[in-house]
């Protein structure tokens, strides 16, 4: 006779196990990516405690083994013994804490299965459908998971519709679309849910769908006047409409109730693209009340800084400076400031007071200290300030030997620059930053047999190094005639990040070498979508040319000259094709 236990005396064990042993691990902050007010398992009418049922002797012996597994920290064994389990007894505890285990592995194919168990066994419990419907976004099916979320919605919970559009940049059009239907759908049965409301909208704007957007956000601010995010997205897809008064809900919004700082922080912002004079208002309006908020006085220097009146950006970042936050910003900006009046060396006293290594501005206020020693003729005091650097500052000497390199490379200094790269490798032999940037630097040279041995020394290490590959590629097919060898070096690069606009480009200007110009366009105008890089138009440009289709490519060239007059490739492609880029601009 097998021995019998009731299921639910064992089961009050297992969450223990998982979530209360001293010895296991926080889960990550997105291992749940549930709505509070649907994720405890605990929650009111969400759960009925497990039937008494005979729980079979191997069950119970694979339980234990589990139980025994996660004590030793052996996860993923017991996650295979609870899926077992769970399939086996069908039972919706199993199963929940079967999905609770995979979710705190990150396992989410696990995840997903153990979950529609879940959902099949408890086709009300909140918790069930709410990480359903999440692990189904995760596996790209965003349509499918509204259906679980509508039986949260119908139970009078709180729904987190937004985690519906993780991802959806990566979803397929088709899923857009039955995504956006069933959203619609729900909406029939749930007209005035604010929260489904927006993410229609939302989502419709993501789609490039404005006018149906519009219409969701006209019922949403009459249900909601006050929405945040409502009342941005109105004033986004007005302002793309070229309206002459984009920002009319905010401002009544605000003057209905002028305490929603929140909202007038996001509406200043908003302002800083098109009316600094007005962002300053704005920012002045929040800091009247909020005096001693160092985020909006930094936001004040900038707006004034970027709207000439130096004096007044001078006196918001010397606030900031006594409040004792953010003060390598406020450090930096006043270097900048002193640069702009022509006071060099009170901008290298401000520059130097940067001194927090994990702060954006590190790197700027060195950057500058160095250019502007290399401007005022002054080589040697800026190989001095860095020296000292690295020797300040030994992590970083990496960076700051790339930073001085790059700084003399721009001031026209190439065979210094190359000889300190040399003298980093030297020190630095395994940095591969280093050693691409002396690759660079050696072709910029004309040193080609340099340029390539730093690669391929930069390969044999990293053979997926797709930064590498598409230099290498697009160096010899455009510096040389070894074609077929850089096709498959870029091909290579494409398969490992085959969206990269660089590479697309690549790959368009091997493929003409190649004499397949008619392929090489798809690339190009890929790369070019992507990225409308002068370089990019032209070798489009060149393309089009020579498949006969010469107005097009005048286009496409004056368009890159729009962006850079003097850019020397494409300066370069119209030199050969006799082209006078005056008669572009025209």
């Amino acid at each position: 006779m097998p021995t019998r236990i009731m299921l639910h005396r064992l089961l009050p064990l297992l969450p223990a196990l998982l979530l209360g042993c001293a010895e296991l691990p926080q889960a990550p902050d997105d291992a749940d990516p549930r709505p509070e007010s649907v994720a405890a398992p605990a929650a009111s009418g969400a759960a009925q405690p497990a039937p008494e049922r005979a729980f079979p002797e191997e069950s119970l012996e694979a339980l234990m083994v589990a139980e025994f597994a996660l004590r030793r920290r052996a996860y993923e064994p017991a996650l295979e013994i609870y899926l077992e389990q769970a399939e086996s007894l069908r039972d919706p505890g199993v199963s929940a804490h079967a999905t609770h285990l995979a979710q705190f592995l990150r396992n989410d194919d696990a995840a997903l299965a153990a979950a529609r168990l879940w959902a099949e066994l408890e086709p009300e419990h909140p918790e069930a459908n709410s990480t359903l419907a999440a692990q189904l976004v995760r596996h790209g099916q965003p349509a499918a998971a509204v259906t679980h979320l509508a039986r949260i919605a119908r139970q009078g919970k709180s729904v987190n519709y937004p985690l519906l559009l993780g991802g959806i940049r990566q979803a397929s059009v088709t899923e857009q679309a039955d995504l956006a239907s069933a959203l619609a759908e729900l909406s029939s049965e749930f007209p005035d849910d604010t929260d489904l409301l927006l993410t229609r909208a939302l989502l419709l704007d993501e789609l490039d769908r404005a006018g149906p957007a519009r219409e969701v956000l006209d019922h949403l601010l009459t249900l909601a006047p006050n929405q945040q995010q409502a009342l941005m997205l109105d004033a986004k897809l007005r302002l793309e409409a070229g309206e002459d008064a984009p920002f009319r809900r905010i401002e009544a919004s605000l003057e209905a109730d002028p305490s929603q700082s929140s909202l007038r922080l996001q509406y200043a912002r908003l302002l800083t693209r098109n009316d600094l004079k007005a962002a300053r208002e704005q920012f002045e309006r929040l800091s009247a009340g909020s005096p001693q908020d160092a985020d909006l006085l930094l936001s004040l220097a900038l707006i004034n800084q970027e709207n000439g009146d130096l004096l007044a950006a001078k006196a918001y970042l010397r606030q900031v400076l006594a409040l004792g936050e953010r003060s390598d910003e406020a450090h930096y900006y006043l270097g900048r400031i002193a640069e702009e009046e022509g006071r060099p060396e009170d901008a290298i006293k401000a520059y130097r007071k940067v001194g927090d290594q994990e702060s954006q501005e590190f790197f700027n206020a060195r950057g500058r200290i160095g250019r502007i020693l290399l401007e005022n003729g002054d080589n040697a005091a800026s190989a001095r300030f860095f020296a000292s650097q690295r020797l300040d500052y030994p992590e970083h000497r990496e960076q700051l030997y790339t930073l001085e390199s790059e700084l003399l490379t721009r001031a026209g200094l190439m065979e210094e620059s190359l000889s300190l790269l040399n003298q980093a490798l030297n020190e630095l032999p395994d940095s591969t930053s280093l050693r691409y940037s002396r690759s660079m630097l050696s072709e910029q040279m004309d040193d080609l047999g340099q340029m390539e041995a730093d690669l391929r020394a930069i390969l044999a290490r990293e053979p997926d190094n797709a930064t590498a590959l598409n230099a290498l590629g697009y160096t010899l097919t455009d510096r040389t005639d070894r074609h077929q060898e850089a096709f498959e070096l870029i091909q290579r690069a494409l398969e490992l990040q085959p969206d990269e606009p660089a590479i697309l480009d690549s790959m368009g200007w091997v493929l003409h070498h190649l004499g397949r110009s008619e392929e090489a366009e798809d690339y190009l105008r890929r790369a070019y979508t992507a990225m409308p890089d002068p370089e990019v138009a032209a070798h489009l440009g060149e393309v089009l040319w020579t498949l006969g289709r010469e107005e097009e490519a005048r286009g496409i060239w004056q368009a890159g000259l729009l962006q850079n007059a003097g850019h020397p490739v494409l300066r370069s492609t119209l030199r050969r094709f006799s082209i006078d880029p005056a008669e572009l601009a025209l």
